[in-house]
């Protein structure tokens, strides 16, 4: 996988048989995840191939699907957050 990069998929699925496909596809593509929340390590083009896969099933106008990129931006330690850019935002 070039370029793969950290990237999370959430859902909210009415239908149990589309959430149960959804779970399914999802399965074949995530390195860690549980209930309706994944991690997956993916390039652009098979975030796109996965987005075309999950919203085949969904209901446009109840359902909803998230996919969002992580960056390591902050540490991953919450004591050193304060040290960080992020902690500064914050107050910290």
């Amino acid at each position: 996988m070039k370029n793969a990069r950290p990237i999370i998929v959430a859902y909210d699925i009415s239908d149990n048989k589309a959430r149960s496909r959804l779970h399914k596809i999802l399965k074949a593509w995530r390195i860690g995840g549980q209930k309706s929340v994944h991690e997956c390590r993916l390039n652009v083009h098979q975030a796109e191939e996965l987005f075309l896969q999950l919203s085949e099933p969904m209901e446009k106008e109840k359902d909803r699907l998230l996919m969002a990129w992580l960056n390591r931006i902050v540490p991953s330690s919450p004591g050193d957050w304060g040290k960080s850019g992020f902690g500064k935002m914050c107050g910290m």
